[in-house]
């Protein structure tokens, strides 16, 4: 886990099991096979790195609860398998998903190259206002490195998302960059719960205080995730 996590995020990691969840977002983690999906995931839920893992088959999942803004947040994070033949099958497991991790690895050029068809298929599966974090893994792999953090930039900058590299290895940016995708889904989420309870209370005074005359309600817009905020890159 990274060792120079503040004082603020050391805070909020700590959640007492008998406060009551107050938010449950689903998110997914997916990329192409080997690029550490899993191993990112495990250092964040269980602060754990296997050697000897294996490629995930089908679906996993696993949960970690948190503080963010007070609020008490479970986070179910589902592991995807990133083999072609699995594509099909964990399709499904995207509808209903707030936020996604989507990884490639740094010393891979192919799995930085995937990345473009991964969004494509999120954003025909999921839904529209979803969170998306590009990951570059293997951040501690210096030696190997292929993929340039400056393309990755462009890259998230053109499609609207968030970025940082991290070393599932080392822990280096896990955690900082887990808590970013769930703080901007917390922030999609009371936005629109916001903008919701405005509308209903402005259309019920307005009946209550105009009522005969002519109302134009205007649904807000979707709110979309368009600026790029890039979170400190690993080194190591």
């Amino acid at each position: 886990m990274n060792q120079e996590m503040n004082g603020v995020e050391a805070e909020r990691v700590k959640v007492n099991v008998h406060d009551k969840i107050d938010y449950v977002f689903k998110v997914v983690v997916i990329g192409d096979s080997a690029v550490g999906k899993t191993q990112i995931l495990s250092r964040f839920a269980k602060n754990e790195f296997c050697f000897d893992s294996k490629s995930t088959i089908g679906v996993e999942f696993q949960t970690r609860t948190v503080t963010i803004n007070g609020k008490v947040i479970k986070a179910q994070i589902w592991d995807t398998a990133g083999q072609e033949r699995y594509r099909a099958v964990t399709s499904a497991y995207y509808r209903g998903a707030l936020g996604a991790m989507l990884v490639y690895d740094i010393s891979k050029r192919q799995s930085f190259d995937h990345v473009a068809r991964w969004v494509d298929e999120l954003r025909a599966h999921a839904d529209s206002s979803i969170v998306i974090m590009l990951i570059g893994n293997k951040g501690d792999l210096v030696d190997q490195r292929v993929v340039h953090a400056e393309d990755a930039v462009e890259f998230a900058e053109d499609q609207g998302l968030f970025f940082s590299e991290t070393s599932a290895l080392s822990g280096e940016n896990v955690e900082s960059a887990f808590f970013k995708l769930l703080e901007e889904i917390h922030r999609v989420i009371s936005k629109r719960s916001l903008e919701c309870g405005n509308g209903k209370a402005n259309a019920d005074n307005n009946l209550a205080t105009l009522k005969g005359s002519k109302i134009d309600v205007i649904s807000g817009a979707e709110l979309e995730i368009t600026d790029m905020k890039k979170l400190s890159s690993c080194s190591c």
